[in-house]
């Protein structure tokens, strides 16, 4: 352990050069940085990172503007548009979707970020990948699937095949490694279940999910490993605008570290801005040191994270480690009577409870004070739907001392997602 802060320090200086590197190639080839370091009156060079904390924030809203305003690909690109070969875009889970390109040399550095992955979840060359997303325009897992390929395993894309037909691609071809959002991995068995898929016969030992906060929660990771038999879960987080951000600690399960080697990350009070107070939660920022071509400069995420206080992990790593990894959005938390509830708080009980097999939530912001409501959908198991309804709302009065009304839905009828889960509606006054 001596020799940690002495890395600390090395890792302090690394972004410090890398950072200044940044700067020096975006005044005046990027358009969109050069302008808000004009705006604000920012410094250009700076001797330390303590000075980079008086330039302005990034928002998605003024980079989505800035798209609107110079269709199709806005102005935050350091380069001619020639030298761009990737094209991506955001889900679009909060706000209009925003287009995303790369260069091959900004490719390769979010394809590295996604390696180090990779390598703490512990794949080799003899492991066979399946990705089971769409390939569309999400980044999602073309990284993953591209950094695989780099380190030498077989890899197998999944778009365009059923849930039924991974199922069977699974086990024909010996998977043992399963790229996917944590919701997913349930549908998966919930079909496998239906198809009298034998899951524990199957080779995957490794699960690697992202896409959304399950991974990091308990109850869901418990869920998954029950499902899949002999299977590691294991979490990870990035977006579209930054590129691959942290991964699970191989020792603390449901704690994420931040790559820092490539990453500069803050964590502020989203109502102020200014930095949360050591061991509060608070908003995620950060600022790609290797996306050149694209890159993002104190970014808000609008992830609410806890970061940990001790300065070394129990892996011997410093990297900021965010304890429970992504806590919900910004937006998503919700007061109910002065609680502040978010998602994963909900998905942290209902995850809990076997005979759950999916559920939506609605808050209604309508009335002067906000309510929150639960739809649930019984498992085939399930032999009382109204002992279960019961149940959950026990759960829920016993976490936050509130009555949540809950309801149970017929069979099926509840969506299942490939992609991010959209399980909350909001009903708010037009």
């Amino acid at each position: 352990m001596a020799e940690v802060f002495p890395k600390r320090i090395v890792l302090l200086n690394s972004q410090t050069t890398q950072l200044q590197a940044l700067l020096t190639a975006l005044v005046p080839a990027n358009p969109f940085y050069t302008r808000k370091f004009e705006d604000a009156g920012a410094r250009r060079r700076i001797a330390n990172l303590g000075q980079f904390h008086q330039f302005p924030f990034t928002t998605k809203a003024e980079l989505a503007q800035d798209q609107q305003a110079n269709p199709p690909y806005g102005t935050n690109l350091t380069f001619p548009l020639e030298r761009y070969v990737r094209c991506h875009q955001t889900s679009g889970t909060s706000g209009a979707p925003l287009r995303w390109l790369d260069t091959a040399e900004s490719w390769n550095w979010a394809l590295g970020n996604w390696e180090q992955v990779l390598r703490v979840a512990g794949l080799t060359r003899s492991d066979r990948v399946l990705c089971a997303f769409s390939f569309g325009p999400f980044l999602g897992f073309w990284l993953a699937h591209e950094a695989a390929l780099r380190m030498g395993c077989l890899c197998i894309p999944g778009g365009g095949l059923s849930s039924a037909a991974r199922l069977r691609l699974i086990l024909d071809q010996g998977i043992t490694v399963l790229c996917c959002t944590p919701t997913y991995g349930i549908h998966l068995a919930e079909v496998a279940a239906r198809e009298r898929v034998d899951l524990g016969a199957s080779t995957v030992r490794l699960m690697i999910v992202a896409g959304e906060a399950g991974g990091s929660v308990a109850a869901t990771r418990q869920r998954l490993s029950e499902l899949w038999p002999g299977v590691r879960v294991f979490d990870h987080h990035g977006m579209t605008e930054t590129g691959p951000v942290s991964f699970e600690c191989p020792v603390r399960a449901g704690v994420l570290h931040i790559m820092e080697s490539g990453f500069i990350p803050e964590v502020i009070d989203p109502a102020t801005g200014a930095a949360a107070a050591a061991g509060e939660a608070g908003e995620l920022v950060l600022t790609n040191l290797g996306r050149t071509a694209s890159p993002v400069l104190r970014y808000r995420t609008g992830d609410m994270v806890k970061p940990s206080t001790e300065s070394i992990c129990e892996c011997g790593r410093s990297d900021m480690a965010l304890e429970g990894g992504i806590l919900g959005r910004t937006d998503d938390m919700v007061i109910i009577r002065g609680v502040n509830v978010y998602p994963t708080a909900v998905e942290e009980i209902i995850r809990g409870i076997p005979d759950v097999a999916e559920y939506a939530v609605t808050v209604d912001e309508t009335k002067a004070l906000a309510e929150l409501t639960v739809r649930i959908e019984p498992s085939p198991k399930c032999a009382d739907a109204d002992q279960l309804t019961r149940e959950v709302q026990a759960k829920f009065e016993a976490a936050w001392s509130l009555r949540v009304p809950v309801s149970a839905v017929p069979p099926g009828s509840l969506p299942r997602y490939e992609l991010k889960a959209k399980r909350w509606t909001k009903v708010r006054n037009s």
